[in-house]
């Protein structure tokens, strides 16, 4: 026993000192979480506003004015180009100087008043984006200003409507302001993890064939479980710095609250990391060299922003879909990391995910572990 743990400690110092002499990898391994991360929290916006909007005003009265004032104040909509017809507004999102256009008819003022006013809003539907979001404001904009202009009329005529039969209160749960970032940057921080535990165990690895080096290790008394140990353990001291750093950049600059346990999270963040570090293990099982390594890695990085509910819900894909989603460890860490962080809620109610993802690491380390000992052999 103490024979493996001076094997396996000869091995860490030789890696640690490996990768403090690797300038370049280490560079990317401390910078590139921090710039992605920068990135996507800036970046990536789910809800839509300010549409840059085309307006074609054709009624010019007090009527037209204040609906398109409505629809600018629910900051929803900004104008940027007034015209004089449908087909200017057309051509304004063709040339995309617009996303959006309001078209009012020249009798809109009597149709409001006999009640039956009508507006024309475009969108453009090469984003499906700004389409969802302007669809809904223009339809919240629409019925709020006529229940306004229904109530005044009612006023003038001296009677009062009735109130609604049904009021509707809304109480949004863990992110009462819709603040995008709350929902993106539990899982940017895994997604990023997975992206880095991947890629540097896979490249790592592969290069130490590439170079020849492997059969210098293989030469040494240390045994093939040994040297997987020892090429590991670094990689994951250095991803657990990075998710530690990561998260309270995400926490303090960003300010996205972290409700629940941290010492739940960081244990948890133990087994997703090791997990990343054995499907990256399995990858240099595969490749046969580092580029190979690094498109793997890429690959599997856009399934995890595509298929992991990081950004697009799971629900509404295929079956097919889902499976291969299933096959990331970032899957069930998502949801673990938004359930402790977001939610606050106890690792006894993500039990389901902690189970699956742990079966998933022993699966996943045990078979590159196998294929990484039969191409030693």
């Amino acid at each position: 026993m103490a024979g493996r743990f001076s094997r396996i400690s000869a091995l860490l110092q030789k890696e640690t000192i490996q990768l403090l002499r690797d300038r370049r990898t280490l560079a990317i391994i401390l910078t590139l979480p921090l710039l992605e991360l920068f990135l996507f929290a800036h970046a990536v916006r789910l809800t839509v506003d300010h549409l840059p909007t085309a307006v074609a005003d054709m009624s010019m009265d007090s009527h037209s004015r204040a609906f398109v004032n409505a629809l600018v104040n629910s900051h929803y909509f900004d104008v940027v180009e007034a015209v004089a017809s449908q087909a200017e507004v057309v051509r304004a999102i063709d040339e995309g100087r617009a996303k959006a256009g309001i078209v009012i008819l020249p009798d809109f003022a009597a149709q409001v008043e006999r009640s039956r006013g009508q507006a024309l809003i475009i969108l453009d539907g090469s984003d499906s984006f700004s389409v969802s979001s302007g669809y809904s404001a223009a339809v919240s904009v629409a019925q709020s200003h006529s229940r306004e202009l229904a109530q005044r009329q009612a006023r003038r005529l001296g009677f009062e409507l009735p109130t609604a039969a049904i009021t509707v209160s809304t109480r949004v749960l863990y992110n009462p302001s819709l603040n995008d970032l709350i929902f993106i940057m539990p899982g940017l921080v895994a997604m990023l993890m997975q992206l880095l535990a991947v890629f540097t165990t896979a490249v790592s690895v592969v290069r130490e064939y590439e170079l020849g080096t492997i059969e210098q290790l293989l030469a040494t008394p240390a045994r093939p479980l040994e040297l997987v140990i020892g090429k590991l353990l670094p990689n994951m001291l250095l991803m657990l710095v990075n998710l530690a750093i990561t998260t309270l950049i995400g926490v303090y600059w960003f300010g996205v609250p972290f409700r629940g346990n941290p010492w739940s999270f960081a244990g948890l963040s133990v087994l997703f990391v090791s997990s990343g570090l054995g499907l990256g293990l399995l990858v240099s099982s595969i490749a046969r060299t580092q580029k190979e390594a690094q498109q793997i890695s890429a690959l599997l990085s856009l399934l995890g922003i595509l298929l992991t509910g990081f950004i697009y819900p799971r629900g509404p894909m295929p079956a097919g879909v889902r499976l291969v989603g299933n096959l990331l460890p970032l899957t069930y860490f998502i949801r673990i990391a938004r359930g402790i962080m977001t939610k606050g809620v106890g690792v006894e109610l993500l039990w389901d995910d902690v189970a699956a993802l742990a079966v998933y690491g022993i699966v996943i380390t045990g078979c590159a572990a196998l294929l990484t000992r039969r191409r030693l052999g």
